[in-house]
């Protein structure tokens, strides 16, 4: 069976979760992301999209693509080569896959940790880690989350993971670690052109980047004209 980029594994109510039918929001209203669910919304060239950690323990996947062609998309492997560094921060640009800027972070009331290394979890993660059955992942809330607005997702971009804490070791080494940000931390990011982001309130539940409780939960966000 081939692989089909916009086609998930499951459902969830990532399907229902949409701030309308085509994607564009109502300015200044806050949006929610369910738990383990995903949603996209549209933010026009100089609007900001703020993300907001509501609890303070929860990861946050995040995606963009261009609204005039979605197959540029935001790139972790860019945003690392342009900046290098692997921490965007406050006053960075991070880029697409044809090295376009595409967000400015205007603001980070966190204390600054997220990740731009790890791919996004998928069905076959969790098998990898020994779960039966089917479990929510981001890979299908961002399916889900396109297909919800009346879009597919034209492939699967490595996520700018939001509070993600990944400790890198001087070996190389990796860990997954619980966040360090607090309950209302939020992160704002101006767009640089017209995109499609996409948020998915991680359901990670197998090991503890959302909290020592390994209990995910929702996040909230809003677009700012």
């Amino acid at each position: 069976m081939g692989f089909s980029a916009s086609q998930p594994d499951g459902r969830n109510d990532s399907l229902q979760s949409a701030v309308s039918p085509d994607g564009n929001p109502s300015l200044e209203t806050q949006y929610r992301v369910p738990a383990r669910c995903g949603v996209a919304v549209k933010v026009a060239q100089g609007q900001t999209i703020e993300v907001q950690n509501t609890h303070g323990t929860q990861v946050c996947d995040f995606w963009a693509f261009c609204a005039d062609d979605i197959r540029e998309f935001l790139s972790m492997a860019h945003t690392r080569t342009s900046l290098e560094s692997i921490f965007p921060k406050t006053g960075d640009r991070i880029v697409s896959n044809i090295r376009r800027p595409m967000f400015e972070i205007t603001q980070d009331t966190s204390p600054g940790v997220h990740d731009t290394l790890m791919s996004c979890c998928d069905s076959n993660r969790y098998r990898i880690l020994g779960c039966e059955g089917y479990h929510d992942n981001c890979t299908d809330n961002l399916r889900m989350a396109m297909m919800a607005i009346g879009l597919e997702a034209p492939s699967i971009p490595d996520p700018f993971n939001l509070w993600m804490n990944i400790p890198v070791a001087k070996d190389g080494a990796t860990a997954f670690e619980p966040t360090v940000s607090k309950p209302a931390d939020y992160i704002r990011m101006k767009a640089l052109c017209d995109v499609i982001a996409v948020m998915s309130a991680c359901p990670q539940d197998m090991n503890p980047i959302n909290g020592i409780g390994c209990d995910p939960t929702e996040v909230h966000f809003r677009v700012i004209g």
